[in-house]
């Protein structure tokens, strides 16, 4: 079971470094391929691209795990999927009739209404 964990570690660690080669390197590619030409700012390194890469990271995506967009969509939706499951009937219907009537009808959620397919009446 170690070997399997040292193996894997081996294997994380270098494909880290190839990620970072590969985003180092299409960085600072972009970087002196665009903006010489269009803001007139001078060429970059290896090294310098890699230090825009992590001032961008801290900058907009932080370092935290499970805060990312992913997580915040996630959190919204388990949100109102509570709310709706805490409504009674009536305040369903009366959230419903409130959506149709913000959005223009566009979305049909009659009782009647299946998955688009009319129910058969009873």
């Amino acid at each position: 079971m170690k070997k399997f964990w040292f193996r894997r570690a081996i294997l994380f660690f270098f494909i880290f470094i190839a990620a970072v080669l590969v985003f180092g390197t299409v960085v600072m590619l972009l970087w002196n391929a665009i903006l010489p030409a269009v803001l007139g700012v001078k060429a970059i390194t290896f090294y310098q691209a890699l230090g825009i890469l992590v001032l961008s990271k801290i900058l907009f995506g932080g370092f935290a795990k499970g805060r990312g967009w992913h997580a915040q969509r996630h959190a919204w939706k388990e949100k109102w999927r509570a709310k709706w499951e805490g409504m009674t009937p009536e305040e369903r219907e009366k959230f419903r009739a409130e959506w149709r009537k913000r959005c223009g009808g566009r979305w049909h959620w009659d009782e009647n209404t299946v998955s688009g397919k009319e129910k058969e009446s009873e």
